[in-house]
């Protein structure tokens, strides 16, 4: 299972990447094994405000459908529409092509209340 050290990670299995004050959002390794074979997803349009914790959107695979969580607080600057007509990124590259959403976040410090790696990796092992 990849859990890249340098992302923050939601207990909801979300992960978040910040580069200046934009979020990349996207789902964890583990999420995307758990839920398997990702058949759709669907995301809000850019320019939406999001509360953390919000749900934003849904992944469906062949065996659920899980709604999808924001991290932090701000509006949405970039949606994947490459999601659209390839879902299978998301299982297939999880931390790369397969992210969701950016996020330009209200408080960057809120990132320091998501989990780090280890804490991500104890939840799963747990």
């Amino acid at each position: 299972m990849n859990i890249p050290n340098e992302l923050k990670y939601t207990k909801e299995h979300e992960w978040a990447r910040l580069e200046g004050d934009v979020v990349t959002v996207g789902i964890t390794d583990f999420a995307q094994g758990e839920l398997g074979d990702i058949v759709f997803v669907e995301l809000p349009d850019a320019g939406r405000s999001l509360v953390a914790g919000e749900s934003f959107g849904v992944a469906e695979s062949v065996k659920t459908v899980s709604d999808l969580y924001a991290p932090v607080a701000g509006a949405v600057t970039a949606v994947n529409d490459g999601l659209n007509d390839n879902p299978a990124a998301v299982n297939k590259d999880p931390y790369g092509a397969g992210w969701m959403v950016k996020i330009r976040v209200a408080d960057p410090a809120a990132l320091a209340g998501l989990l780090d790696a280890a804490a991500y990796r104890s939840l799963v092992k747990g």
